[in-house]
């Protein structure tokens, strides 16, 4: 808990004085428009705000052995990621997921056998303590499925020690207890060409044959505990997989034949031009690999436009290289212009209107969508979160975007506005939550499959999606009360989500402190009274833990052990400060010594060019399992914090 005492943004004057009031907005005036300036400086000419989205160092680590997959190696963009590489690796000469965590063994072994490719010998020393790392957790037989799958590809262990995952599966129908339709789009765009690659049994190029058997405790072909068994259910599924393999020769070569056609079929149709299939990294390598496995010649446009769009998530600097995971672009554009509109609509008009004019262009509507299955004849209205990805518009991009556009008061946005909620209100799943892309995906059993041992299989409702959805709902009920239905199944969804403490869980931000913020920005938008548990509980949540620095910040490690790690970090960052203050201003507490410390805080952390800097990764791409830094949060979170301050306090 913060010393209110020593966070006082002038303390030279009494608190309350017309002096230090003073001195208040004109640091705060000072500081939104050096961030604002600066903010709009980054704005594309089209219109549009996109930012590094860095993973941790699997995703570069796979594109070097993409690169000797196929005998394709760019020599001296493999040194820059193997630099890049080498500067992650922690003291203890593992690598984590993310920053300040523990050791993750099959982001290792990847990152081990990455560098080994790139030249890196195994005598060096942080090779050495990479390998005894990997080793001291039980060697790389002990890496998750995908990471067993790679390795098998490269010959490194018997394709017994992967999950039996035969592109038949493609012809199994939706009543049958797995079925792509029951699993999240990431899943299924992951799993169709990886179906190809697995029952092919791909083998890599690997020119250089480069081995990594050093990293096995055992010889690999000896190996009996590729699949421990952890439930009942998983033993039942574990012994559907033995008796899929043993029964795998029966399989006549038509019904063989016509599964590959209706994977390659249907990962075609969704290949998604040179934004790649499912706009996601993975999918969008299988994929590639999957035609050249095929047999498409190198210079078939797919093959061509399915390469373009893997090397447009690299990012190449001067000395350094790496690959991000997908790209943001509508996210952080949505989240931007809700940031320098809090700071100035009116000034900023002209940057907004260029923003909302790009955003209208990637509005969908009548495209081909898997979230049709289930809701064939909504009319659509969604946003992807990347440039393009029509067969998958997110539920939480489209939810920020309009209420955006419903915020800004600029002319000629209502009709993108009323398409994107009624299109969200189509989306609502039976317990009136919001997943981000799919409506009542929640079969949980399927988790006990052995080919989901990454526990990221689904895409269920979540607080913080749901939240936001409730926000727009609630923005424009104000004149259309036909959404008014949708929002109160809404909002009694989250109040049976809060916690114990009053906070919300955070699926796609670090974490309570997301979950929280995300909630409060909702409930603000309806009729709630302040003095509900739902705020009360929530602002004593955020004030229990504010940091001594007056800021706040939350580690990944609360995604592991909530009672110890939840709004808990080794330090406060300037985005996570800004969303618990303006979480607290929502609920009403602008006024609190609280929101002041956390104020002072993200004005003692701004830098000279007046943005921000975070260190850290303080958002999961799937929790326990992969997460993300995204490069724009310390840009326009604090401005927006900030600019939200400066109007409360006018409002006095």
């Amino acid at each position: 808990m913060f010393n209110e005492s020593s966070h006082q943004l002038d303390s030279s004057e009494p608190h309350d004085s017309s002096t230090s009031m003073t001195k208040r907005h004109n640091n705060l005036d000072a500081a939104i428009d050096k961030a604002q300036k600066e903010l709009i400086g980054l704005q594309d000419k089209d219109g549009f705000w996109v930012f590094e989205l860095e993973a941790d160092c699997s995703i570069p680590a796979e594109y070097i052995m993409m690169m000797h997959h196929l005998d394709d190696i760019d020599v001296e963009l493999q040194k820059k990621i193997a630099v890049y590489l080498r500067s992650r690796q922690s003291e203890e000469g593992h690598y984590p997921l993310f920053t300040g965590g523990e050791g993750d063994i099959s982001c290792s072994i990847k990152v081990y056998y990455a560098l080994k490719m790139a030249g890196d010998s195994i005598d060096a020393p942080h090779m050495e303590k990479l390998r005894n790392y990997v080793l001291s957790q039980g060697g790389a037989a002990k890496g998750n499925v995908f990471t067993r799958i790679i390795l098998a590809i490269f010959e490194q262990l018997p394709w017994r020690g992967v999950p039996y995952i035969p592109v038949e599966i493609m012809l199994f129908p939706k009543w049958f207890p797995f079925h792509l339709d029951k699993v999240s789009y990431w899943s299924r765009t992951v799993m169709v060409p990886l179906f190809i690659l697995c029952t092919l049994k791909a083998t890599a190029k690997n020119p250089n044959k480069v081995s990594i058997r050093e990293l096995f405790l055992i010889d690999p072909d000896k190996e009996k505990h590729y699949f421990p068994e952890r439930t009942l259910l998983n033993k039942v599924f574990l012994g559907l997989d033995k008796l899929g393999r043993i029964t795998r020769p029966l399989i006549p070569n038509k019904i063989h034949q016509l599964a590959i056609d209706n994977a390659v079929a249907w990962f075609t149709e969704r290949l998604n031009g040179e934004d790649g299939l499912g706009g996601i990294f993975p999918a969008m390598v299988y994929s590639y690999e999957a035609m050249l496995l095929l047999g498409y010649p190198k210079d078939h446009e797919h093959v061509v436009t399915a390469r373009k769009a893997i090397d447009k998530l690299l990012v190449i600097n001067e000395n350094d290289a790496y690959c991000q995971p997908c790209l943001s672009p509508v996210w952080d554009t949505g989240l931007a212009a809700l940031a320098i509109q809090e700071a100035d609509k009116l000034a900023n008009k002209e940057s907004l209107t260029r923003a909302y004019d790009w955003l209208k262009s990637k509005q969908l509507s009548d495209e081909p969508g898997d979230w049709r299955i289930d809701r064939p004849n909504s009319e659509g209205g969604g946003w992807a979160f990347q440039y393009e990805n029509p067969h998958y518009p997110d539920v939480d991009d489209t939810a920020v975007v309009a209420f955006a556009m419903a915020d800004s008061n600029l002319p000629d946005l209502d009709e993108s506005i009323h398409r994107a909620t009624r299109w969200i209100v189509d989306m609502q799943s039976k317990n009136g939550g919001y997943g981000a892309f799919d409506i009542d995906n929640t079969y949980y059993y399927l988790d006990e499959i052995p080919f989901a041992d990454h526990g990221a299989l689904l895409d269920p409702p979540t607080s913080d999606v749901s939240a936001r959805c409730a926000m727009l709902m609630a923005k424009v009920a104000q004149d259309h009360d036909e959404y008014l239905p949708a929002l109160e199944r809404t909002i009694e969804y989250i109040r049976t989500e809060q916690e114990e403490d009053g906070s919300w869980f955070g699926r796609w931000g670090t974490n309570y402190i997301y979950g929280t913020w995300s909630v409060l920005l909702g409930l603000e938008q309806t009729n709630i009274p302040k003095t509900d548990p739902l705020y009360t509980k929530a602002v004593s949540y955020l004030k229990k833990v504010q940091r001594e620095d007056g800021g706040w910040g939350e580690d990944n490690q609360s995604y592991y052990d909530i009672e110890k790690y939840s709004g808990q970090y080794h330090y406060s960052t300037s985005f996570q400060t800004a969303w618990a203050v303006l979480g607290l201003c929502a609920a009403g507490e602008a006024n609190s010594p609280e929101v002041k410390a956390g104020i002072d805080f993200i004005l003692k952390q701004q830098l000279e060019n007046g943005l921000w800097n975070d260190e850290g990764f303080t958002a999961p791409g799937f929790p326990k399992v992969f997460f993300l830094k995204y490069h724009g949060y310390d840009k326009f979170f604090p401005l927006w914090a900030l600019a939200r301050y400066r109007n409360e306090l006018a409002k006095k």
